[in-house]
């Protein structure tokens, strides 16, 4: 699953009435199975005490059944299409879905209980039987556990006996989710409609996300990582829809009767439920060529006839062979289906054979979309794909090893991305972005391990809990540590044999070690990998080293924001350092311990600089006298500095100041020599954290002195692009194109006035009737924003209008954060307001639309009222992390006790923990640090 992540009800809305055909279906595949095992004996044989009885102590399923393969029939009765006819009564779009499933399992410790999963699903008809000897097993009780376990208990006559083989039969039904869990629908139009309340556009389709534990909503099953099988399906859905499956479609399909016909898939590799997929829609595909897998890029007609999803179909290809070469291990199907989907709770879903994106996320139009859209194309299919070995092919033993999955996807992105479009040079920056995205997330005390024990992750809800930055960002960022100490080519032998020998297993992170460790000793064996590691995963957060070059002494402290905290944690840190021009070998630090290095003494006013290339998962700090020399050099010649270090060198010493290491006017000084930089990783690294600085200070006197500062630094930058950007062009090369944008954003932020003046007078363009956008697609997102924001109703209307007319995905992502710009409180109220319409804002959008209202400052208070008068829904669709976006301002002891009452009023969780720490840590800050701030930027800008 990708890192960012809930449908249109529309389709939940008109799934009003169940069906009598649907009724009779049940009845009839009740019947037609019971006819089959009519033949079997059902004599019970004599019981043997069963050595598992009752209910498990905990919420994991018991291990004495292994499921080795489904046989499953689902049957979801929904229309594609409900066409308005003339004098006649139209159908009713339909909810309910039916099946039945057989489970194979062999049994490896006797019981007379059979456990499964089942959640919201009306299950009966339970047929047991012996596959070794053909006799059926009577069941005495079958019972629901409507609890967090989900559990499905099945209690028998006699006991299984140890060493066993048996089926389970079950019939099923339950409703599509109005939601984006389980087995969902989903809605959008093709075609335009002829008049206002012309529906005839409008097409329906179902889709399934099942991770990490809604399998069970779909169908009963062992629904556990650990608990691999084959899956074989079949799909029973109307004549003018086509299904799609992880498996291979066998024989076409079969047609039942004027409106139904079946197909049946091969039955796929060893895999979990959660990778269990399928869709039923009225999609067509984009062929791609491989040499050996038939790849197909499926969409809505209208966006595959326009040729949408042709980049994404060229792209696929090439970056799976970029991963079998890598890897040395082909991917395990002939064929590899993806499908845009207009709802998906997910940026992307790795689905084995079957995997499903945002269409927003996946197609690309000439013309509309950005360039740089197609850097996040290629980013999000090469974390997908990657997943095909990573978490499909071998998969974490539980959830508290999800980075297993997540964290090497995301590793893996940065190389493939790099490896088929070399031009994009994302790689640096992506490991820079990924490192420091972990590093906020991972400085306050309520942060987690990397890596928890299984008894910490076993509800639902702490399995979703571990889908988080921590996951993603820092798993990603201790593996490029990881290669770094071994070196890459050892950690690539390491990581090829790991996927080799565990294919269509389940792994846990020591197994990993072992075979880093394995292959390190081949090479020069000098550490214990397990020990090293151990210290990153199995601990929360991350040091900060100081380093004093005049004794070149060396320390280690657990690095927090909140200075009043206290922890004893340390860790075996890797050390690559350089003196000037000279690169030293890797220095160990380890925990607990001052080191004296020779080679941390500075002579001769050489500055000394660690973490080169930013490889290691730690912060820096320098005694005066050398980051006094590192700001010098930064201001007299740059490029003596490593390009990512540039960045780093920034970010470090503005979250040294955040945490009282460092005199915040050290990180202040430090953006000086940034008037005359061009490249993107600094100034990226600038905005981000000044970003901090605008947050706690937007609302007081420090601001005009602070975007006076900004507005001087950005002015020739923003020069630099000026040509372009009047002229609506932007440079050939990838990162220029970046910062191009960046420069923009700055500087109409900070009321430079050439910037507004040319984002108003592009837009007004645009407004002009029957004009045509001339506004390049890279820059439409920055100008709108800017337009609306210094602009007044007719303005925001226009846009609002643009948005419901568009029907491109990326467009609309565009114009609907540009709708949360306007500085006009009434505008930013009633946009709030329409999140409350799945018809105006879809599902998954609402969560990000409040977000994005909340960055505006003046909208920052209405979303904050907006979520606590509309939690229940707000929770639905935006899960509790939206209360991090929307108190990122907070500052103040009045909101910081009320962000306690409501945690406290609607018992939230952890990350609600975070919002609070967070907040406590703003307070300090800003009472210690608003004055010199001030006089800091008043002294600049005098």
């Amino acid at each position: 699953m990708s890192k960012n992540s809930s449908v249109s009800k529309a389709f939940a809305a008109a799934f009003v009435v169940l069906t009598a055909s649907a009724i009779a279906g049940i009845v009839t595949m009740v019947i037609l199975y019971k006819t089959q095992i009519a033949t079997m004996d059902p004599t019970p044989r004599p019981t043997f005490p069963p050595t598992t009885t009752g209910l498990p102590p905990v919420t994991r399923l018991p291990k004495n059944l292994v499921p080795e393969r489904y046989k499953v029939l689902l049957w979801p009765r929904f229309y594609s299409q409900i066409l308005e006819e003339v004098n006649v009564t139209s159908p009713n779009q339909t909810v309910l879905f039916t099946g039945n499933t057989t489970v194979y399992f062999h049994c490896v410790q006797g019981t007379s209980s059979i456990y499964l999963h089942s959640q919201n699903l009306d299950v009966y008809g339970p047929v047991v039987a012996s596959t070794d000897t053909d006799e059926g097993i009577r069941v005495t009780r079958m019972e629901n556990h409507h609890d967090q376990t989900n559990f499905l208990e099945i209690e028998l006559d006699y006991a299984l006996k140890t060493g066993g083989n048996y089926s389970l039969f079950l019939s099923f039904r339950g409703e599509v989710s109005g939601g984006l869990e389980g087995l969902y629908g989903s809605s959008y139009e093709e075609g335009i409609p002829a008049h206002e309340d012309d529906t005839d556009t409008d097409r329906f389709l179902i889709a399934t996300s099942l991770e990490p534990t809604f399998a069970r909503r779909v169908f009963p099953c062992f629904d556990e990582p650990d608990f691999k099988a084959e899956f074989e399906v079949t799909i029973i859905h109307r004549r003018i829809t086509m299904a799609l499956a992880n498996g291979i479609n066998t024989d076409g399909t079969n047609i039942i009767d004027d409106d139904w016909k079946s197909t049946s898939f091969q039955p796929t590799p060893l895999m979990s439920t959660y990778l269990f997929a399928f869709t039923v829609s009225e999609f067509t595909p984009t062929p791609s060529s491989h040499h050996r897998v038939e790849i197909n890029t499926y969409a809505r007609p209208k966006a595959t006839a326009a040729g949408h999803a042709k980049y994404a179909a060229d792209i696929t290809g090439r970056i799976l062979d970029y991963f079998e070469r890598r890897f040395g291990i082909i991917y395990p199907q002939r064929k590899l289906d993806q499908i845009a989907l207009p709802d998906l709770i997910s940026d992307g879903m790795e689905n084995l054979g079957l995997i499903m994106y945002q269409e927003g996320e996946l197609l690309y139009e000439e013309g509309v979309s950005s360039r740089l859209d197609k850097e996040n194309i290629a980013s999000l299919i090469a974390h997908e794909l990657a997943h095909q070995w990573f978490g499909n092919l071998v998969t974490m033993k539980w959830w508290n090893d999800i980075w297993l999955n997540e964290g090497f996807a995301s590793y893996m992105t940065f190389y493939a991305v790099d490896a088929v479009e070399p031009d994009f040079k994302l790689k640096d920056v992506h490991i820079l972005n990924n490192l420091h995205s972990a590093f906020e997330a991972d400085a306050l005390a309520s942060s987690r391990p990397l890596s928890r024990s299984q008894g910490e992750v076993q509800t639902p809800s702490q399995i979703m809990q571990m889908f988080d930055t921590i996951t993603y960002c820092k798993g990603a960022a201790v593996l490029v540590m990881l290669a770094d100490i071994v070196d890459q080519p050892v950690f690539d032998k390491a990581i090829g044999r790991y996927l080799s020998d565990w294919k269509y297993k389940n792994t846990d992170q020591n197994i990993l070690w072992e075979y880093i460790q394995k292959a390190d000793d081949e090479s020069t064996g000098e550490r214990n990998i397990a020990e090293v590691m151990n210290s990153w995963t199995k601990q929360i957060g991350y040091p900060v080293i100081t380093i004093n070059t005049t004794s070149g002494e060396a320390f280690q402290k657990h690095f927090l924001f909140n200075d009043s905290a206290v922890s004893s944690l340390s860790w075996h840190i890797p050390i690559r350092a350089m003196k000037y021009t000279t690169l030293f070998r890797l220095i160990w630090l380890k925990p607990g311990e001052s080191a004296m290095k020779d080679e941390f003494v500075a002579t001769k006013g050489e500055w000394i600089l660690a973490n080169v290339n930013c490889t290691g998962y730690y912060r820096v700090n320098y005694n005066p006298e050398n980051w006094d020399r590192l700001v010098t050099q930064l201001q007299k010649d740059p490029r003596r500095i490593p390009l990512k270090n540039r960045g780093q060198l920034i970010d470090d010493a503005f979250n040294l100041a955040r945490a009282k290491l460092v005199d915040v006017t050290l990180a202040l000084n430090l953006t000086r020599f940034i008037r005359n930089e061009t490249e993107l990783i600094p100034w990226a690294a600038t905005i981000s954290n000044l970003g901090y600085f605008v947050r706690m200070f937007d609302r007081s006197e420090v601001y005009g002195p602070m975007q006076m500062y900004l507005r001087n630094q950005v002015e020739g930058l923003y020069n630099s692009f000026r040509n372009y950007t009047d002229n609506s062009t932007v440079p050939t090369d990838h990162a220029s194109q970046q910062i191009q944008i960046k420069a923009i954003d700055v500087a109409c932020s900070n009321e430079l006035p050439e910037c507004i003046e040319m984002a108003q007078h592009m837009y007004a363009d645009l407004m002009k009737i029957n004009s045509t956008n001339i506004i390049h697609p890279n820059l439409r997102s920055v100008i709108y924003c800017h337009a609306v924001a210094h602009g007044g109703k007719e303005e925001w209307e226009f846009a609002w209008g643009l948005y419901l007319r568009s029907s491109d995905v990326s467009e609309r992502d565009r114009l609907r954060q540009a709708l949360s710009c306007t500085k006009k409180i009434w505008l930013l109220s009633r946009y709030l307001d329409y999140t409350l319409d799945p018809e105006l804002i879809r599902l998954m959008e609402v969560a990000s639309s409040i977000s994005y209202v909340s960055r505006n400052v003046a909208g920052q208070a209405l979303a904050w009222n907006f979520i606590r008068a509309h939690w229940n829904y707000v929770r639905y669709v935006g899960g509790v992390r939206v209360i991090e976006e929307v108190t990122g301002r907070f500052s103040t002891q009045f909101e910081l006790e009320e962000l306690e009452r409501f945690v406290m009023d609607n018992y939230l969780g952890p990350v609600s923990y975070q919002a609070i720490e967070q907040t406590a840590v703003n307070i300090q800050w800003v009472s210690e640090n608003k004055d010199v701030i001030l006089e800091w930027f008043e002294r600049e800008t005098a």
